[in-house]
């Protein structure tokens, strides 16, 4: 498993950190994909979705860490501590979920999946195309790339329920979609979907788990 070193740290949200890390020359990877984490010489591992629009030099995971546990509990709370110029192991990139640029976008998001989110829709504007971004709850974290995506001029809703959402938020028509969330999550945007005459099937969906 490659080791990477860290090559920046940053509060992005309510317990959450966008950890950037060197990428190796052969790292091919796009926002939406993720990549199993462990740190060195240890058997805990987790996965963490990338969050960065590219990976060409460099690339980003966000992580969450849970309140009130100790690094030693929790790798996202070891993670969240580490600095720049420490290692961590990487094995990846995993899935088959991705985005590379092909034409307008729709995310919806939930919890961990605002990272991918922005990710998907920062590479979409950079391509020259519109992009939507659709986060279920409060405090979203990366709140300053959502404001930087809305001037862009990408349609950035957060919502309390999926419901809110109204003719001021085109989500639906857009033709690509992807979802990233738990599977509550999931399931309430594929009833959004068939609700709007889309075929869930269509959209690149990545969950989670349970909540």
């Amino acid at each position: 498993m490659p080791t990477l070193t860290v090559a920046a740290v940053a509060d992005v949200g309510p317990q959450t950190v966008a950890i950037e890390l060197d990428a190796p020359a052969s790292f091919d990877a796009a926002p939406g994909q993720f990549v199993l984490v462990r740190r060195p010489g240890d058997g805990d591992a987790g996965y963490y979705t990338i969050s960065s629009p590219d990976a060409a030099e460099t690339f980003e995971i966000t992580v969450g860490s849970p309140e009130g546990e100790s690094p030693e509990e929790s790798l996202g709370t070891w993670l969240a501590a580490r600095d720049v110029g420490d290692v961590v192991e990487i094995e990846g990139p995993l899935g088959n979920v991705e985005y590379r640029g092909e034409g307008d976008v729709a995310v919806y998001a939930a919890g961990p999946g605002i990272g991918p989110a922005v990710g998907v829709a920062e590479r979409a504007v950079e391509a020259g195309h519109d992009a939507t971004v659709v986060y279920r709850g409060e405090n979203p974290p990366h709140r300053a790339r959502l404001d930087a995506l809305r001037d862009a001029g990408a349609t950035v809703a957060v919502v309390d329920a999926l419901d809110e959402l109204d003719a001021d938020h085109p989500t639906v028509p857009t033709p690509a979609v992807y979802v990233f969330g738990f599977d509550d999550f999931v399931e309430d945007v594929k009833a959004l979907l068939e609700d709007a005459d889309r075929d869930p099937a269509e959209a690149a969906i990545e969950s989670f788990g349970p909540a």
